[in-house]
């Protein structure tokens, strides 16, 4: 590990996570620890009190019914053994009669610290007895009593175990925080240089996924989603612009040319008049494709759905087919709806009837007089709505279908109609923020353009009714 790697390593959250980690498991084992020890301890130390009491109090009785010879060769008896406990007894006078204590001077009934001298090989220092002094009466004292260093012993074996635990514990946390930093590190620096190279202009590269579906490859995976969306708006915008220089040359170009005709050749104010209706009609038209793309622009630019309310397809659709009945009446067409009861959908009420208005106008315009246009309403609890305008006119292209939406695109049977190529490419911006999806069907002859949207649990049931017009 280098002098500048290792300063990242601590740096980085996975292994300021792991430490902190290790600290509260070793806080938390310290206090576990300490109150096993403490409570062990004191069952210890009640464990040794009982057995003192028991044990004076049998050699008393003892004393009482047999007689001191009788104790002195019962205190040597029970003296035997490892776990033996230490006895001493003594007369008023402080003479050692029997036991492992010495005789202490001026000993006293009741409880008390003893030394008991060690044998040199034992190191030298006195061992610590507690005992528990009774008067025997005619002037004998007895002493019962255990080694101290029982409960060092078990303090030494808390501590050494707290340390054999806790201690390699905390080394290999913090092994395995560095481990796993190093490693968060190396897919964090992939996914830097993801970045790095896609502001360098790169915007082909995407952020490597392992497949884990960890954390980081859910946040690759929402970045990579993010720089789809980018891409496919950096293209659009460039086909836009192309589209735009394209596709309004003309317009501009005739504009120029009425204006310039007007100043080369009029002679009276009723040619300057024609002249000028001519320009301001194309002016219009320009006026009307620049809104047409703010319009298209603004909705693909809507990000938030947090506006949408809940909008009735059922009225909406009333409403429109209403308002171009006396147009179709006029044009000589053939207006017809079949239309559901109480559909709704989450949405903006305006551009799903801006869109559904562009796709009659849509029908009018490109189909000749005799077309009967169809607007179909359908629901479906399960399917969803479908919101489809269908009419049997001499319909599109097959090869033309999959380019309709795009801006400024008409095919050859409506180049000579009045109109932008704009239409279309609105109800796809609106299809895609209602995420309904737009699908164009060649009937043959006639075109069906649907708008299928998805699923809302608020839906009731439907009734649907069918009204001919």
């Amino acid at each position: 590990m280098t002098g500048t790697v290792l300063p990242r390593v601590l740096r980085a959250a996975t292994f300021r996570f792991a430490a902190l980690y290790v600290a509260v498991f070793a806080g938390s084992a310290l206090v576990l620890g300490a109150a096993a020890f403490f409570e062990a301890r004191s069952a210890l130390r009640q464990q040794m009190t009982d057995r003192i009491k028991s044990e004076a109090t049998f050699l008393k009785d003892e004393f009482q019914t047999q007689g001191l010879g009788h104790l002195i060769d019962v205190v040597r008896t029970r003296g035997q053994g490892a776990s033996a406990l230490d006895y001493l007894v003594e007369d008023r006078s402080g003479t050692h009669l029997v036991g492992e204590m010495p005789a202490v001077k001026d000993l006293k009934p009741g409880w008390t610290t003893i030394d008991v001298p060690r044998a040199s090989e034992d190191g030298g220092r006195p061992e610590r007895v507690r005992a528990l002094v009774a008067d025997l009466g005619v002037g004998v004292l007895l002493a019962v009593g255990v080694d101290l260093r029982q409960i060092g012993e078990l303090e030494e074996a808390f501590a050494t175990a707290f340390l054999w635990t806790i201690g390699p514990a905390a080394v290999l946390g913090i092994i395995g925080g560095a481990v796993l930093s190093r490693a968060f590190l190396r897919r964090v620096d992939t996914i830097d240089r993801t970045v790095e190279a896609i502001i360098g202009g790169d915007f082909t590269r995407r952020v490597p996924t392992r497949g884990t579906g960890d954390d980081l490859d859910r946040l690759a995976s929402t970045l990579n989603r993010m720089l789809d969306r980018i891409a496919a708006l950096m293209d659009s915008l460039r086909q836009v612009s192309s589209d735009v220089a394209h596709d309004l040359r003309t317009p501009l170009s005739r504009l120029y040319q009425r204006l310039e005709e007007a100043r080369a050749h009029a002679r009276s104010v009723a040619d300057y008049e024609s002249s000028i209706d001519a320009a301001l009609g194309e002016a219009q038209g320009l006026l009307e494709t620049f809104s047409a793309l703010l319009r298209i622009a603004q909705v693909e630019g809507a990000s938030s759905r947090a506006g949408f309310s809940e909008v009735s397809l059922t009225g909406m659709t009333e409403t429109v087919v209403d308002a171009y009945l006396l147009d179709a009446e006029e044009a000589g067409h053939q207006l017809t709806s079949t239309i559901c009861q109480n559909a709704t959908v989450n949405g903006d009420q305006e551009l799903l009837m801006q869109a559904l208005a562009n796709l009659v106008e849509n029908a009018l315009r490109h189909t000749p007089p005799g077309t009967r246009i169809d607007i179909r309403l359908e629901s479906d609890p399960e399917a969803g709505v479908l919101l489809a305008v269908e009419d049997n006119g001499p319909g599109v292209a097959e090869v033309d279908l999959p380019r309709l939406t795009g801006r400024f695109y008409r095919g050859e049977r409506s180049r000579t109609t009045p109109g932008n190529g704009l239409g279309l490419s609105l109800v796809s911006a609106v299809a895609e923020l209602h995420r309904a999806k737009l699908t164009l069907i060649s009937r043959k002859p006639g075109l069906r353009v649907c708008l299928a949207f998805p699923v809302d649990e608020r839906w009731p049931a439907h009734a649907k009714r069918s009204a001919a017009l």
